[in-house]
């Protein structure tokens, strides 16, 4: 898929990783978990988890589920920031960047006391980095470029690795120039589920994120340098066994 960004075209090739140090070759990226994309915003059905502890999965309006693999006791994910394409509606697209073919970016599903282990490969024309907004993890995971962590340079990978220490709904979305990376649609959701698959059971869960974009007629990208007000809401509804739905912003 050809897109354009604010910077104009972008290729990428000769990835590396990058954790602890920098290890390059593809020998090193052989490790690497494939990372799924989605070609179409359209409402993907939940990821039922196969292993590990019970839990009911969250459907992603308009989006999807990041599949994951196990490796040892990590559970591995993969995401790769990137330029995308949106249609909001029949012939109105937005040339945008985000996550794996999409924006916002796919949902990531874990459990409380998962050890999570996130490949994050940077196909975008700039430096970036992944902030997991809400999560407590140690500093140098927590992604804020330049302070915690090296910016992830154009076409380099970068390894995340923490616990999950607490439950809940969040977020993630960059810390590496993100009054432009975040105007132009880079963020998505990080659901918890609790250890205890009785704990708050529900019925159905779901998960919505609105986010504004200012694009002028006839054109496609943002206006990010006018977007110094623009507002994204992170939502989530679940519905628990014989109570009216319950919606929390956050």
């Amino acid at each position: 898929m050809t897109t354009l960004s604010r910077r104009g075209f972008i290729g990428t090739s000769g990835l590396v990783v990058a954790a602890a140090g920098a290890v390059s070759g593809r020998t090193a990226f052989a490790a690497v978990p494939e990372a799924p994309t989605m070609a179409e915003a359209t409402t993907q059905a939940p990821l039922v988890p196969t292993t590990g502890p019970d839990y009911q999965p969250v459907a992603t309006l308009n989006g999807w589920t990041l599949p994951w693999r196990m490796n040892g006791d990590w559970k591995e994910f993969h995401l790769v920031a990137e330029p995308v394409v949106r249609e909001f509606a029949p012939g109105m697209k937005g040339y945008l960047w985000g996550y794996n073919g999409q924006s916002p970016g796919p949902t990531i599903e874990a459990v409380e006391g998962d050890k999570v282990r996130i490949y994050v490969t940077n196909r975008l024309p700039e430096s970036t980095a992944v902030h997991w907004h809400g999560q407590r993890l140690p500093n140098g995971m927590d992604g804020v470029g330049g302070l915690t962590q090296p910016h992830i340079p154009p076409g380099k990978t970068f390894v995340y690795e923490f616990q999950l220490r607490r439950s809940g709904t969040y977020m993630y979305h960059p810390h590496s120039d993100e009054m432009v990376q975040m105007a132009m649609g880079m963020m998505g959701f990080f659901v918890v589920h609790p250890r205890d698959p009785a704990f708050r059971r529900v019925d159905r869960d779901f998960v919505f994120l609105l986010n504004a974009f200012d694009i002028e007629p006839g054109s496609y990208v943002p206006r990010v340098a006018e977007m110094t007000e623009f507002n994204m809401w992170c939502w989530n509804s679940r519905v628990f066994p014989g109570i009216d739905p319950l919606v929390v912003g956050k």
